[in-house]
């Protein structure tokens, strides 16, 4: 089944007299499309996800926080509890997303000089840790090593029915042992090409060096490239859009990590688009040729390495 998270706004780019009300306006127009949840970045620079995380639950009915989790932020344990408190005060499901990596700016404020290998094999076991504490509560002593536990218990215990759900936009070893993975990508979509076009660079403008590179290609990466976003984007018709859609699904990726929403009415472009790939049922495995199947995996490469580069926080 496929999933569409959006993500909140970060308080570096938005003004903090209406960034507030900004978080609480992503959360209703991410719940009015459907969509699952919205992810809520972290590092040294935003404002506490946690906290975040609050404001999207009181201002929606259903929708998940997807919060990005970094280990060098906080004890696995504290993580467990913020999942515990959550259920016990809203009974409310959160989700996680579980990814390493990091602006190594940020990791270095922070004292953290582990090498690449390393914080992957411990975000390993601090999800480990995590979801053994959310799902036995228990008393549990571990002896790993990155952390140590004796006789830990999780207070006040979690149902399994809000047992939080792991996302691994990161590296593929998370995904195979605890999570599915993530396509994160921004999507402007409308009827025609041009005026697709027009939003996106009115939004995100151009240097001429960046409009001459651009050839025909939907997979945009000058957003990203500026600074101004945390993804790619696909820019294109509804149909063009579906079809690149489709070509993740037809891999095994349905869950989807959008950009920021500037309006409520960007989230009903994008919804018709997702519309669009289920009403054609795109038979992209089928009938793609070999050269449409190398752009493809060109494309998810290109998608899987953006967390590991990325410019800006999470």
């Amino acid at each position: 089944m496929i999933e569409i998270f959006s993500s909140c706004p970060r308080s570096t780019d938005v003004a903090r007299s209406r960034y507030l009300e900004y978080v609480a306006d992503v959360a209703r127009w991410s719940e009015r499309a459907g969509w699952a949840g919205v992810l809520v970045s972290s590092g040294n620079s935003l404002v506490d996800p946690w906290i975040l995380a609050h404001v999207i639950v009181r201002s929606s009915e259903a929708l998940r926080p997807l919060v990005a989790i970094q280990p060098a932020y906080m004890h696995p344990f504290c993580v467990a509890k913020q999942i515990a408190s959550f259920a016990y005060l809203y009974g409310r499901r959160l989700s996680l997303d579980m990814n390493p990596a990091g602006p190594e700016h940020d990791l270095d404020a922070l004292g953290d000089t582990a090498s690449r290998d390393a914080r992957v094999a411990r975000a390993i076991e601090y999800t480990r840790i995590v979801m053994e504490l959310v799902d036995t509560g228990g008393p549990l002593t571990i002896d790993g090593a990155f952390y140590k536990t004796v006789k830990l218990k999780l207070m006040p215990p979690l149902p399994k029915s809000l047992r939080p759900e792991v996302i691994a936009s990161g590296p593929p070893e998370i995904e195979a042992g605890f999570g599915r993975g993530a396509v994160r990508v921004g999507i402007i979509a409308r009827d025609r090409a041009d005026h697709a076009w027009t939003i996106a660079r009115s939004r995100f403008p151009e240097d001429r060096a960046d409009h001459a590179v651009q050839d025909g290609s939907p997979y945009w990466m000058t957003p990203f490239h500026q600074y101004r976003t945390m993804c790619p984007y696909l820019v294109g018709t509804y149909d063009t859009i579906a079809r690149e859609i489709s070509r993740y699904v037809s891999r095994g990726c349905e869950t989807f990590i959008l950009d920021v929403p500037s309006d409520p009415e960007e989230l009903d472009h994008i919804n018709l688009a997702f519309a669009r790939m289920n009403s054609r049922q795109w038979a992209v495995a089928d009938r793609m040729s070999s050269h449409q199947s190398a752009v493809a995996d060109g494309l998810q490469l290109q998608l899987q390495t953006v967390h590991a580069s990325a410019p800006v926080s999470r």
